[in-house]
């Protein structure tokens, strides 16, 4: 008996230490951590605001539905492998990729699918397609797309906002980030600041 509540006795000294330690001064530590200049728009999910409103989060990528599929003023995100639709748009609560294989049919018939989609969105041949434009990314909701993607949806926008299309392109290059470091990753255009950039331009 004695024994048993020796034991319990260093149980339940273990288990207050570990709760005070993992149940609050390490909370406490990252939440100190994330308040620190520079790392505190990441902590609180990088909200865009216009106007006092949220429009959305500079690292989820959310692909916007025209309101008249024919008049489409936006540019588009990567498609995501758990939206309904060929082309999206994906659901932000859920992030994921398909795990398909590169062989897979089902995975090819809709990559096809998307060309076909995009093609006739963009008015463009098939062939000049770029394959971000028709891939899903590992998480299904990538913010950004590649300076090919956004340059071959640059007429559409124009001709349906108005904005001149020189001045979209210059929105573009504006709105491209570099390789990290200078040499890892490739540049990338942060889709919902794009379209928040041409939406101010169009007035």
């Amino acid at each position: 008996m004695k024994q048993l509540l020796k034991q319990s006795a260093a149980g339940l000294r273990v288990l207050l230490v570990l709760t005070v330690l993992t149940g609050i001064l390490y909370p406490l530590g990252v939440w100190a951590v994330s308040r620190l200049p520079g790392l505190s728009a990441n902590a609180e999910g990088s909200v865009i605001q216009v106007d006092g409103r949220a429009v959305g989060s500079r690292h989820i990528g959310v692909d916007p539905v025209a309101a008249d599929p024919a008049r489409d003023p936006w540019f588009h995100t990567r498609p995501s492998a758990g939206s309904a639709d060929p082309l999206g748009p994906g659901d932000p609560s859920t992030s994921g990729g398909s795990n398909k294989a590169a062989d897979n049919t089902d995975l090819v018939d809709m990559i096809r699918q998307r060309i076909d989609l995009v093609a006739r969105r963009e008015g463009v041949d098939p062939a000049k397609v770029p394959a971000d434009a028709v891939t899903a990314s590992a998480s299904g909701l990538d913010p950004d797309i590649g300076p090919a993607y956004a340059d071959l949806q640059v007429p559409r926008v124009a001709r349906v906002t108005g904005v001149p299309e020189d001045r979209i392109r210059a929105l573009v290059v504006e709105h491209t980030s570099g390789r990290d470091l200078g040499f890892v990753g490739e540049p990338a255009v942060n889709v919902l600041e794009l379209n928040l950039a041409v939406q101010a331009a169009s007035g």
